[in-house]
């Protein structure tokens, strides 16, 4: 038993000694190995599927209503990483590690009310040391992000056009939370804020 411990506090010491000397390249553009990849990739499912276990989805997703706000703000905050229909890469898609879903594709997984709650949790607390913000951090509150979930389901099956016309017919950035964080930085700053616009229009070099 003793030489067990031994044996993993000499382990621990290396692991310590290799991350005092820098040795762990944390640049962007250098991969993890497979093997550190499948393990960090399966810590974080396991963690999102524990967490999001608890998410009851709401009864109304399909609601046209919800899909073209969602349809909005995807295309303000998500499109840049995680792409719409008809393009195939990002300039700051390309610079980020790990590279983001392509969400305008159809996931592998059923699009299940599991998947539903998955959704929901990672964009209400996003992913750590992955890119992924926390939206709920940035004042975006739940029906906004259900909103999101939403359009989500039905974005890979829309064409480029039917893309552009849901989002065009959106309010663009809006969702309630913002109003609010931005009420509370207004007071603060006494600087005027804009809490919805339309949508942006992107420019992709791809």
């Amino acid at each position: 038993m003793l030489s067990i411990l031994g044996v993993l506090s000499l382990g621990a010491l290396a692991v310590i000694g290799l991350l005092q000397a820098g040795a762990i390249d944390m640049a962007a553009d250098t991969p993890h190995s497979p093997a550190v990849y499948r393990l960090i990739e399966w810590a974080r499912e396991q963690s999102i599927v524990r967490r999001a276990a608890a998410i009851v989805p709401p009864d109304d997703l399909s609601d046209a209503g919800r899909i073209r706000r969602g349809a909005g703000n995807y295309d303000a905050m998500c499109a840049n990483c995680h792409l719409s229909p008809g393009i195939e890469d990002s300039e700051i898609r390309k610079g980020l590690y790990p590279l983001p879903p392509n969400l305008s594709k159809p996931a592998n997984a059923d699009d299940s009310d599991r998947t539903d709650a998955r959704r929901f949790w990672i964009i209400k607390h996003g992913v750590k040391a992955s890119g992924m913000p926390a939206w709920s951090k940035g004042g975006m509150e739940d029906e906004a992000i259900w909103d999101l979930t939403a359009f989500l389901k039905i974005m890979p099956d829309l064409s480029p056009e039917e893309y552009r016309r849901l989002v065009e017919a959106s309010d663009g950035h809006a969702h309630g939370g913002l109003e609010e964080h931005g009420a509370e930085m207004e007071s603060k700053s006494g600087a005027a804020h804009t809490h919805a616009t339309k949508p942006h229009a992107h420019k992709h070099g791809v």
